[in-house]
């Protein structure tokens, strides 16, 4: 019983296309049952998806106007925080420490749906102290650099964002940000 629970999994982490790195030394062929031909980890339909970049995602819309944030169905959530600056801005320069007010959008990648944003309040979001904010660490991160006028999409894996989620969000959730540079106010 003990041999075939273990094959079993050893089945279904080739069916998934997972490999079998988790594999220990003693587990063998020789213990294994009849096996099909044919490779599953490489069929087309468990192949796993190639991470997304940050050119991957759409945004349309002009910097300070709502904007429209277009998820590509054809890869996968990146694992690392992205940032990329849609609109360059000309004015004061986000550092740590100081306050950043912005406008945002969120949009969560699993169900592609808004979940927040500062334009359904009619008024920008200020975080104070960028870089040791209380907001989600892909914030503190993300918004570094970012120049007043400027428009910069953040795309926050689940280990920056909310994690085991929080918020209306799902565990787990890549977050995938718009934000506006308002106002800095440099300390």
């Amino acid at each position: 019983m003990r041999n075939s629970i273990k094959i079993m999994t050893v089945a279904t982490v080739l069916l998934t296309g997972a490999g079998v790195a988790g594999c220990s030394s003693n587990e063998s062929a020789s213990n294994s049952s009849p096996t099909t031909t044919g490779s599953p980890a490489t069929s087309s339909a468990t192949t796993p998806l190639a991470a997304c970049t940050a050119d991957a995602i759409t945004v349309s819309g002009a910097a300070n106007a709502r904007p429209e944030i277009t998820i590509p169905d054809n890869c996968a959530p990146p694992s690392e925080l992205l940032i990329k600056d849609i609109t360059p801005g000309t004015g004061t320069e986000v550092k740590a420490g100081d306050d950043a007010t912005v406008q945002y959008d969120l949009v969560t990648w699993s169900d592609k749906a808004e979940k927040d944003a500062s334009w359904n309040r009619g008024e920008p979001f200020t975080v104070e102290n960028v870089g040791k904010a209380r907001v989600i660490e892909g914030w503190n991160q993300g918004l570094i650099g970012l120049k007043e006028g400027g428009r910069r999409l953040l795309v926050v894996p689940a280990s920056l964002g909310y994690g085991k989620g929080g918020n209306g969000i799902k565990p787990n959730e890549t977050l995938v940000f718009v934000i506006d540079a308002v106002a800095v106010k440099q300390h």
